[in-house]
Formats: structure tokens, sequence, C-alpha cells
């Protein structure tokens, strides 16, 4: 049994059964929400992108006490209402936002969160330093971060092409743009995003999740530089010295 197993009852998803969408989601939630569960617990959780709402539910479920989610695209929104626990989603809220100008009035009005996810979105933006001075801001305690990264220790940003008529891709920045240019940060740039903005990074170990488990999470094994992994920020404590 897993968390997201529900989400095979959903119709916006794959039918009856076990989907393999659940099965996905039930892997990453063993790296992204349960490791955890205790800054989760009574947190006020900001989640960036998102999609349906199935990570903010995620939080819900890992005893969040809000969730502010934000997500460019209303129509995913608007799935959220076929999640089937009122008591979660009843924490959760959600908003119909570009992401940047959401953080910018977050920000303006002095919002702070405890625990910020930024799932799936990093590798869809250009401005990654600019995204975590904004969460910083946010003056969280954790950052949890899951994304495709290049494996390269050198600090780069791969800038690539991308459709927007894709709901899990980035979404168009004027009307009737079909093609963005977004950026894959390398587990460099994320060392640099962190070193400058006074962060501790720490990188999850995806080979603690034994060979026979791996099915539907391949992306988080490939044997090439572009792979997914899952890392979190913390702000540095300062040691005063006696």
């Amino acid at each position: 049994m897993g968390f997201f197993d529900f989400t095979a009852r959903l119709a916006h998803y794959e039918g009856a059964g076990l989907s393999k969408t659940s099965e996905r989601l039930n892997k990453r939630h063993r790296f992204l929400i349960a490791p955890y569960k205790d800054d989760i617990a009574g947190a006020r959780v900001l989640d960036l992108a998102s999609h349906d709402g199935r990570w903010a539910y995620a939080f819900a479920g890992a005893g969040a006490a809000s969730v502010y989610g934000v997500e460019a695209r209303a129509g995913l929104i608007a799935q959220f209402d076929d999640y089937p626990d009122p008591c979660l989603r009843s924490r959760v809220d959600l908003h119909c936002n570009d992401l940047f100008e959401e953080l910018q009035e977050l920000t303006a009005r002095g919002a702070t969160f405890d625990v910020i996810g930024v799932f799936g979105i990093l590798y869809h933006v250009m401005d990654h330093h600019r995204l975590f001075v904004l969460l910083r801001q946010l003056d969280p305690k954790l950052i949890i971060i899951d994304s495709e990264f290049i494996f390269n220790d050198a600090a780069m940003v791969r800038i690539v092409r991308e459709r927007t008529d894709n709901p899990l891709n980035a979404t168009a920045h004027f009307s009737g743009q079909q093609i963005v240019a977004k950026g894959v940060p390398s587990r460099g740039a994320m060392q640099v995003f962190a070193d400058t903005l006074g962060f501790d990074l720490v990188w999850d170990d995806w080979d603690r999740l034994n060979k026979d488990e791996r099915n539907g999470v391949a992306d988080y094994y490939r044997q090439r530089s572009l792979r997914r992994a899952t890392c979190a920020l913390r702000p540095k404590t300062t040691v005063r010295a006696q």
C-alpha cells in the first residue's frame, strides 16, 4: 500500500487498478516526502508548480498545517476537486498564477513558509538564481528539490527548447508561444546557488532503492549526464566563536 494508490481510481489518471502513475508517485513519495515528515508535520508549506495538487495533497497527508500551492494552468487546478479526502483538501489552497509573479507577491507582503517543495519545475525555468533568491526571502527552514540535473560538478546550465502544449512542460510567456527556452542546471550549479545564498545542500541517494524496485523511475538511473535527482536545502547554521 502506498500513499498515492488512490490515483488509480481518478478519472484524470489511468483508470482502475494500481496504475503506472501510482507506482511512480509512490516511489517518489519515499524520497520527496517520507524522509522529511518531522519537518512537514505542523508546517506552513509552499508547493511550486502544483499541477493537479498531488504533492500539495501529499504534504497535507504528511501533517502539514497548511499548503499554499501555485500552478499556472487553471485546468489542472480544477482536477484537485477529484481528490478523495476532504480533510486533506481543506488544508490545501491552490492559486493560479505565473510562478515568479506569485513569489514576488508573497515576498512583497512578507509571507513566510517553513517548507518549500520544488518538484518537477526547476528544469522548466531559466531564472534559477532569481527563483532561489525569492525563495530565500520566504525564510524557509527546508527546501526540497526534485528535478533533472546535469550530473557534473562544473557549474553550468544547459539551455534547450520545450513545447508549451504539454501540461508537464513549461508554460508560454506570451499568447501563442509554442516553444520556450528552459535551462537544466548541473549539480555544480546547485552547489553555487546553495553556497551564495547561505544554504547547506544535501543530495538524497536514490541507489538505496533496490534494483528490482526501480520500474517506473528509470529517469533517476540514467547512465548519462542528464538524470533526475532529489536534494534538500537548509539555512546554514552560524556557530559563534568561543
